[in-house]
């Protein structure tokens, strides 16, 4: 066999998959032509790697050789060495066994097992070499087609050496097509690969993990040597991502072309390739390539790929890949597959800019209920101590003989407006302190059934005076649950006060306590005048009053629902809300069993 296939030990290598099936079988059914109709037993088809050795793709006329051949690399400089020692035949290049080196024949994979059939200069010997270096149009190295075993054992006159030439150039364009289907159905598949590893990176919800969890994806999928991201917003402030240990500083100009070209580009749906030997396409003008090309000789850079980065109809950056010299140039399904990417990196973009908006606006929310909660607190203390004053001052004097009736009736006045100023303070005091996340409850087992009983109690008289029937559904033993006394208490306080505000005169209020499921249900229910739909999805906002008129009537601050749905929130509780006009409330609340 011919030295350029064989250039290996036999011990040494093995077959690699060939990944483009219809490129291999079409260089397969070439080598069998040679076979059949060119008059050599065998032939063997090679191509070049990355690697820059010749590998074996296709073997035909024996399973001997093909066994030993296939898969087999060749150092490309060994078969230089060896044709600069060939005559020229055309397309092909022979070497008689007479000037190759004396230990050539210790290297090779497979040597045909035979003797020339005579003595005659023209009789073929089993160490001759003729191979068919296989250029493409611009010049360089693509494969070989090496060619062993004459039937006639001749070497080849001129005649058979025409027809020979013509399968070279045969097998020349073959080869060619075969590793152009290679290369693009490896872009194809690097290409999804990357695609399929962006789409995970939309998951994140900030822009450094965005670009953090693609880069690597993109730079493999794609072959470049590096990749920067450039993200803008209506606003004009935008931000470059660029590789890891390399920043990419853009001037003014370069930012501003960047841009530009990305809105019209992602409006055309059409990415760019920007190189020295290219024209620049409708997205970019003259001017602007080749102030991108200075730039890019700049850093280092042969070429780029420009791809505009979007969601629906809004460009929200670009995406540059770069190839350094001597990389292989853009091409078409590449480009394609980055306007695709385009996409979900822009559907990534808008993700986590969303988010990130959000994200500052409940920082700036959480900020202002802190601000809220600590004016409230403060507000609340400078006025209790004055108002404590003015309480001890009016009971003084309420006690003094020397007042008339006219005066002392406005000291009653006096006296409860100040004590219901006391409980909107106590209210707001008590607001604040459920509120603060640096105050957590300090949980211990606490009777319901106790606290129930205390709360109905106090209501008595004011039921009494309306005729109201309160009735308590609960178990004889206690009903503990887990949390602060004081709180809960304040809870059913609130809860069954409002049941009997509200509830208009002869109707009744039911205190039910009941255990499901490791937790402790309090329901308080009423005949009252009900809530609306829209009320009732605001119930629990601070200072919130109905808009039922029937309610507005009635006395009150709008805490008492706030500071049940907070004390009930702090304590992993919740609470549940079921009411209509006309139809009286009934509230749960859910509390964790001790």
């Amino acid at each position: 066999m011919s030295g350029e296939t064989d250039a290996r030990p036999a011990t040494s290598g093995g077959a690699t998959q060939w990944s483009d099936a219809p490129s291999r079988d079409a260089l397969q059914l070439i080598a069998e032509g040679v076979t059949k109709v060119a008059g050599f037993g065998i032939a063997a088809i090679s191509v070049v790697r990355s690697d820059g050795k010749l590998e074996v793709m296709a073997v035909a006329g024996s399973d001997e050789a093909g066994e030993s051949l296939k898969g087999r690399r060749t150092p490309i400089d060994q078969l230089s060495r060896e044709i600069a020692k060939a005559d020229d035949w055309g397309l092909f290049r022979f070497v008689p066994h007479e000037r190759l080196d004396a230990s050539a024949g210790e290297q090779w994979g497979w040597v045909p097992d035979i003797d020339p059939i005579d003595d005659a200069p023209d009789a073929w010997h089993p160490l001759d070499l003729l191979t068919a270096p296989l250029y493409d149009d611009g010049g360089v190295l693509r494969g070989t087609l090496a060619i062993d075993l004459p039937v006639d054992g001749r070497r080849p006159g001129e005649g058979q050496r025409a027809v020979l030439n013509t399968y070279a150039e045969q097998a020349r364009q073959a080869v060619i097509v075969a590793l152009e289907r290679e290369m693009l159905s490896e872009q194809v598949r690097m290409a999804e690969t990357a695609r399929r590893i962006v789409r995970r990176a939309t998951a994140q919800l900030s822009m450094d993990r965005v670009v953090e969890d693609s880069r690597e994806a993109l730079v493999e999928g794609f072959n470049a040597a590096g990749m920067w991201l450039q993200t803008f917003d209506q606003d004009g402030h935008g931000a470059i991502y660029s590789a890891v240990g390399r920043e990419i500083e853009l001037s003014p100009a370069m930012v501003q072309i960047a841009e530009t070209a990305a809105r019209i580009a992602w409006e055309q749906q059409q990415p760019a390739v920007v190189a020295p030997d290219r024209p620049f396409g409708p997205t970019i003008t003259d001017e602007q390539g080749e102030l991108i090309l200075a730039f890019l000789a700049e850093i280092g850079v042969q070429s780029l790929l420009f791809t505009p980065l979007g969601a629906g109809p809004e460009c929200l950056g670009n995406l540059v890949l770069t190839r350094v010299e001597g990389a292989a140039d853009w091409t078409e399904a590449e480009a394609t597959s980055a306007l695709d990417i385009g996409h979900d990196l822009g559907r990534a973009i808008l993700n986590a800019r969303t988010f990130e908006r959000e994200h500052q606006l409940v920082e700036e929310l959480q900020e202002l209920d802190t601000y809220k909660g600590q004016l409230i607190a403060t507000v609340a203390h400078e006025l209790k101590n004055p108002l404590t004053s003015v309480m001890g001052h009016l009971e003084m004097l309420e006690s003094s003989p020397d007042f008339s009736g006219t005066t002392r009736s406005s000291l009653n006045a006096m006296e409860r407006g100040t004590r219901r100023m006391v409980r909107v303070i106590d209210d707001l005091l008590l607001l604040s302190k459920v509120g603060d996340a640096d105050n957590p409850v300090i949980p211990v087992r606490v009777d319901l059934r106790k606290i129930v009983d205390e709360a109905v109690d106090l209501i008595t008289v004011a039921a009494g005076q309306k005729g109201l029937a309160v009735r308590i559904d609960a178990p004889d033993e206690p009903v503990l649950a887990l949390g602060d006394a004081t709180e809960l208490d304040r809870v059913c306080a609130n809860l069954v006060s409002n049941a009997v505000k509200y509830t208009p005169d002869g109707g009744a209020v039911t205190v039910s306590l009941a255990r499901a499921e490791g937790e402790v249900v309090l329901t308080v229910a009423d005949e009252g005048i009900g809530i609306s739909e829209a009320d009732v999805a605001r119930l629990g906002t601070e200072f919130f009053r109905s808009s039922n008129p029937e309610a507005v009537a009635q006395p009150g601050t709008g805490l008492g629902l706030a500071i049940v749905s907070r004390v009930v929130a702090r304590h992993g509780g919740r609470m549940s809300i079921r009411s209509a006009l006309g139809e009286g409330s009934t509230f749960r609340v859910f509390l964790p069993s001790g």
